[in-house]
């Protein structure tokens, strides 16, 4: 990435004195990162470059592209925030200080001698109180994902670890703030340096089913737009292919690649909500409902916001597709998230509630609210209230830390069984007690954010019926299930148990 690729994109989406000021910020983050390479041997300028090009793409406001070309200056080189301030203006400053606190933070918690007294908190918490502004989030995500991009330079243990930090904590951050397209890329990403056999083994599986699947679904598009054209109802068709790891997630459920409907689905963009229902009526008179299978998510949204009806139907020759159907605003939404709110300001949000363009999102929701509307005032440059932007995105997770640092995501009330397992059934299986944050914890200690936890193994340690009751993931359930039975049953388990204590009983 280079400077005049930035300047010439940024150019069709900023004004002129917007562009200048970028141009600026390039300058000076040139200056500041002068001499400092990255792990490819490249100027490292060029990743807050592709940093902040990522964040014009995304849409984002002028402010937060200068802070993605200044994000690393105060934490890598000698520049200050004062500087910035007086430069950029205090928003930027505002921007690029939660950026360095995460990252300063992120560096404390490699040293976990200095990081234990902190251990109550967990990277997400840490991004969400530190960041402020859910523009550091976004520029967090954006940095992320180019790190990504770029770790094949890094050494084989810094991907592995880089990479499950990355699909237990970013790509779910993402996709919690409905960045639906990111939080793809990311685990995409993720699965193929964390499992290259497994990523592998699946991209050869999906790309045998595509072309007989776009083959056949060319057919079905033709009619559908055919028909629609026929009822005078504008709109736009176009296909979506499942990721990969969303693939190999269903495929651990489904088994049977053949019993995935929605290896590509088609998507129908239409200009409101009531048009959106009338395009499924359409639909469904042209073919069989799976009646199991049609989900509205617009009168009942996703817990990110995301809005769309779903539904599966099958042709007269025997095909099922899938059809996802959603107004222009939703598609906008569900691709980009709250970045997309940076598009839009508060009036225009408010008509397009208005025209039902989009639907009001139900009280539980009113959190990704008053997310967009700072993120309008805040591309407005108007004052807002910053603590209407510090959210618990993750209510319903934990993240626990391996003692070398290795960040786990369990569901809240996980024991320390359903942590070892997550590490790795052997790990589990050999348990014989845990030390939580350097204190011997039981195996009925309920886990909670930050903790570090160390599993204490013995050789003759082995699952007991027991432990069913002593974890609460299906994961760690399982595999106790199928080590019982390895072990002689786990109905011989029980039998015998039976045995010992009648035989007890009869002696008395």
């Amino acid at each position: 990435m280079h400077k005049r690729e930035l300047v010439q994109f940024a150019g069709e989406h900023y004004s002129e004195n917007d562009v200048l000021e970028l141009e600026h910020a390039i300058d000076y983050a040139t200056d500041k990162h002068r001499g400092q390479k990255r792990k490819s041997g490249e100027a490292y300028i060029t990743h807050p470059l592709a940093v902040a090009y990522t964040l014009v793409e995304w849409g984002m406001d002028i402010d937060t592209v200068l802070a993605g070309v200044l994000h690393d200056t105060v934490e890598d080189t000698n520049a200050t925030l004062e500087q910035i301030e007086t430069l950029f203006g205090r928003d930027v400053a505002f921007l690029v200080d939660g950026v360095t606190k995460v990252g300063r933070a992120r560096a404390g918690m490699r040293n976990l001698d200095s990081y234990l007294p902190q251990t109550k908190d967990n990277l997400t918490k840490l991004l969400i109180a530190v960041g402020q502004d859910v523009r550091v989030l976004i520029i967090k995500l954006a940095d992320r994902l180019h790190n990504m991009r770029t770790l094949k330079h890094m050494p084989r243990d810094k991907q592995k670890k880089i990479a499950r930090e990355t699909i237990e904590v970013f790509a779910p951050l993402a996709d919690r703030l409905n960045m639906g397209r990111v939080r793809v890329q990311l685990e995409e990403l993720s699965f193929r340096y964390l499992d290259p056999r497994e990523f592998a083994h699946i991209k050869r599986l999906m790309d045998s089913r595509l072309k007989k699947s776009q083959r056949r679904l060319a057919g079905v598009r033709r009619a559908v737009d055919e028909e629609l054209t026929r009822e005078k109802i504008p709109h736009e068709i176009d296909g979506r292919v499942k990721s990969v790891y969303s693939l190999y997630k269903k495929l651990d459920r489904v088994g049977d690649i053949d019993e995935i409907y929605d290896l590509i689905a088609l998507r129908i963009i239409v200009d409101d909500i009531s048009t959106c229902y009338l395009v499924l009526g359409v639909l469904h008179g042209m073919y069989v409902p799976m009646v199991d299978r049609i989900k509205d998510y617009i009168a009942q949204p996703k817990p990110n916001g995301y809005q769309s009806l779903h539904t599966t139907v099958e042709t007269p020759n025997g095909q099922i597709v899938e059809f996802q159907i959603r107004s222009r605003e939703m598609h906008d939404y569900a691709e980009r998230g709250l970045a997309a709110s940076f598009h839009y300001n508060e009036q225009k949000l408010s008509d397009a509630y208005r025209k039902g363009t989009i639907a009001e999102l139900p009280a539980d929701l009113h959190w990704i609210r008053d997310l967009q509307s700072a993120a309008s005032q805040a591309s407005e440059g108007k004052e807002f209230d910053v603590e209407r932007l510090k959210v618990d995105l993750f209510g319903d997770r934990i993240f626990v830390y391996s003692p070398r640092g290795d960040i786990y995501d369990l569901p809240r009330d996980a024991y320390p069984l359903d942590y070892a397992y997550r590490v790795h059934s052997d790990v589990g299986a050999r348990a014989s007690g845990f030390i939580v944050n350097g204190k011997m914890e039981p195996f009925t200690y309920r886990l909670n954010h930050g903790d570090i936890i160390e599993v204490l193994k013995s050789k003759s340690a082995k699952p007991k019926p027991d432990w069913l009751g002593l974890v609460s993931t299906n994961h760690a359930r399982e595999k106790i299930r199928a080590q019982l039975r390895k072990e002689g049953g786990l109905l011989g388990h029980i039998s015998r148990t039976a045995e010992r204590i009648q035989r007890r009983v009869i002696r008395k």
